[in-house]
């Protein structure tokens, strides 16, 4: 089998898979299919590919199907004399799909009250494609760079304006998302940080995104919303964040796991009144390292490490102390950096190993966050808070499908954890 054959088969699979041909399309008219291009030599993509081809085929089958069941009778029957209403040939169309851009020939009745459906009258896009330009977004990519591959794979020109009507379109999708009902109640709730460039008077400017994330009873993660701050952000921007969790259903969260970002932990226990607040452990970590030379991070790490693993607070003084004879001179800032948030750091320490363990190593930082990072690195700045927002729901949206859709992600070592949680926090779980 030729080069061009196996590449045919893979986008013509990829095809199948997506749905295009789901259910209808049997391997024997694949094969067919393949050994068609083969013989001629012909790719599956672009303007003269066979997978348009056979888009625009179906697509005209289908219309053709809709008319007859508007008029009410077939193609050439004689009861359709004097209905009132005729088929009256054809009016060209380019409708752009995840095939590239098809050429069809929609029916009209001679009436004008022919309103199709799988192809609607205006529409020059099909929902496949927006979807394809929307993940070519979430994936980092910008403007110009869809436009380019839309070009290079499909051979379809696409313009800046109707790429940023496609993105405008999850607008309203974005806000129903934000303000959809919670759980009652969430075992850990992460709260933290990442950087976007946002263009402001021709100037880019570095402004944080912030972003909850909570583990319910089945210790599953859940990205709750995402808010665009200014850096300035204190004790009543995260009330307000806060109180919208709680209008959304969130009456209780056993453990709240954040950096030491100004004004949230008071605006935590407003709005919680009985809930921990819990400095990340993984912060304090790499913030710590931000402080140490390439040369002893490494050195550095193992010295942390009998702080926030000890068996309890007062090994976990010893162990400080320790740290703080042997590195206090070189990093200070470390040194204080943990005694500034010494008294956010212990709760930690009251917890038996199952809870620690979910806590240290269920965190954003390490799993979603990772991949917002990167997805925001690849895309650069945008050119106003709308889009910003628009791009991190496109890549929450994104990081949902791949980790395990619209019910999370899973947490290793979970029910053991569940279970000393329903020891240390006697009646506030509950399991429906």
């Amino acid at each position: 089998m030729t080069d061009m054959t196996e590449q045919n088969r893979a986008v013509l699979d990829a095809a199948v898979r997506d749905g295009l041909a789901r259910d209808v399309i049997d391997d024997e008219l694949v094969e067919k299919l393949l050994s068609q291009a083969d013989a001629e030599g012909a790719e599956l993509l672009g303007p003269e590919g066979l997978l348009t081809d056979l888009t625009r085929r179906v697509l005209e089958r289908a219309l053709d199907e809709e008319l007859t069941a508007h008029l009410g009778y077939e193609r050439g029957d004689p009861a359709g004399r004097g209905s009132g209403n005729s088929r009256n040939g054809t009016t060209p169309k380019r409708l752009l799909t995840d095939a590239g851009s098809v050429p069809l020939e929609v029916p009209r009745d001679r009436a004008g009250t022919f309103d199709p459906k799988i192809v609607p009258k205006g529409s020059r896009r099909l929902d496949g494609f927006n979807d394809m330009v929307l993940s070519l977004v979430a994936n980092g990519m910008t403007m110009r760079d869809v436009q380019a591959h839309l070009f290079d794979i499909y051979g379809v020109d696409v313009s800046p304006e109707l790429i940023s009507k496609i993105t405008e379109s999850v607008w309203d999708e974005l806000l129903e998302w934000q303000n959809r009902p919670l759980d009652r109640m969430y075992v850990i709730l992460y709260v933290d940080a990442l950087t976007v460039k946002v263009r402001d008077g021709g100037i880019v400017a570095r402004r944080p995104a912030y972003l909850a994330v909570g583990v319910d009873v089945e210790g599953r993660k859940h990205i709750l919303g995402v808010w665009l701050g200014d850096g300035g952000e204190g004790a009543s921007f995260w009330l307000g964040v806060f109180t919208e969790l709680r209008h959304r259903g969130v009456e209780d969260v056993l453990i709240a796991c954040c950096d030491g970002l100004s004004g949230l932990p008071e605006a935590l226990e407003a709005t919680w009144p009985q809930v921990v607040v819990q400095t990340c452990v993984v912060h304090l970590i790499r913030g710590s390292l931000r402080y140490a030379s390439w040369k002893d991070r490494k050195q550095i790490t193992a010295a942390l490490k009998p702080i926030y693993t000890a068996v309890n607070v007062a090994a976990a003084e010893q162990a400080m102390n320790a740290f703080e004879k042997n590195f206090g001179d070189r990093y200070g800032g470390i040194v204080k950096l943990w005694r500034d948030t010494w008294d956010r750091f212990v709760p930690f320490l009251d917890y038996p190993p199952e809870i620690r363990r979910v806590v240290y190593t269920t965190n954003m930082i390490e799993s979603i966050n990772f991949q917002m990072r990167k997805a925001t690195r690849q895309r650069g700045s945008f050119p106003n808070d709308r889009s910003a927002i628009k791009f991190l729901y496109l890549a929450i949206k994104r990081i949902s499908t791949q980790r395990g859709g619209e019910h999370g992600t899973g947490t290793w070592g979970w029910t053991r954890a569940l279970n000393a949680f329903a020891i240390h926090f006697p009646g506030r779980i509950t399991i429906d």
